[in-house]
């Protein structure tokens, strides 16, 4: 891991993926690119000519001080960091720049308060992961500890996912993480039996691995929603990141099918990444 993406808004949330990040590029030995997209009013983009100019250039001199004090943390100060302005709030710039840069990791701060769910659908995370080609980590709060060693990775065993799915645990063993693949198996109509379950795990690991030495690590567990059956697996493992793929433009909505109680969506509490299949 060489570069490292974080968009910033100068938020509290922001801050903790500033925080988090800067963990991450310390123990990598990583580049830390930090990104602010400026959000320019209809007044100032509806202006004329020179007044237009001016108003650009103020907001920009305006983002920049507030960039630099933003920036004035002691957990940064023996890093490499990069702060990037970019004069418009267009959510492909992130993506665009992660691939200018050669990124290998963009990591966001998010302010979802009611769950898993709620984190990303409809949310500026979302937008983000729908045009990241690169993995996205997302916390919802401060991350004590970056040694992730043990990641809940769900996965639907489409073929369609492998490049994802072997990028994925590439990045994994290349920190050093144990990861656990979790197959969420739900009622009626989506319900699998058992052998069904396992005819289609076998097939996608012959067509990944040619080998099916990975079956050890997979499991498979039965619940209402995808949502609920990740987040138990993920209690009961104690694991410290939940993995997910995403279909890009068509977003997370595709994952997050059917709804959990709240009770158990609050306790989604853990940085989760994603990877664009």
């Amino acid at each position: 891991m060489k570069k490292i993406i974080v968009p910033v808004d100068f938020s509290e949330h922001s801050e903790y993926a500033l925080e988090t990040a800067a963990k991450l590029a310390e123990k990598y030995d990583a580049e830390l690119l930090v990104l602010h997209m400026l959000e320019m009013s209809d007044i100032v983009l509806t202006a004329e000519g020179g007044l237009q100019n001016q108003k650009l250039l103020f907001f920009l001199q305006l983002a920049e001080q507030r960039f630099e004090k933003f920036l004035d943390k002691s957990y940064l100060k023996a890093l490499k960091v990069t702060p990037i302005i970019k004069h418009f709030k267009v959510f492909s710039e992130v993506n665009d720049v992660a691939l200018e840069n050669e990124a290998d990791l963009i990591v966001m701060g998010t302010h979802g308060v009611n769950g898993f769910k709620e984190i990303f659908l409809g949310s500026n995370t979302e937008r983000v992961i729908r045009y990241a080609d690169v993995p996205v980590l997302v916390v919802k709060n401060k991350v004590l500890d970056v040694n992730f060693d043990v990641v809940s990775f769900a996965c639907d065993f489409n073929e369609a996912s492998i490049p994802s799915f072997k990028k994925a645990i590439d990045m994994f063993e290349g920190m050093g993480a144990k990861a656990y693949t979790v197959h969420v198996n739900l009622p009626h109509d989506k319900f699998k039996s058992s052998q069904e379950i396992e005819k289609k795990v076998v097939k996608f690991f012959t067509k990944a691995y040619l080998n099916l030495d990975r079956m050890k690590d997979v499991h498979y567990v039965s619940d209402y929603s995808i949502e609920g059956g990740v987040l138990n697996f993920s209690n009961k493992i104690g694991a410290d990141l939940i993995a997910v793929l995403t279909h890009g433009k068509k977003g997370l909505a595709h994952f997050f099918e059917g709804s959990v109680g709240e009770d158990v969506a609050n306790h989604a509490t853990l940085p989760v990444i994603t990877f664009k299949i």
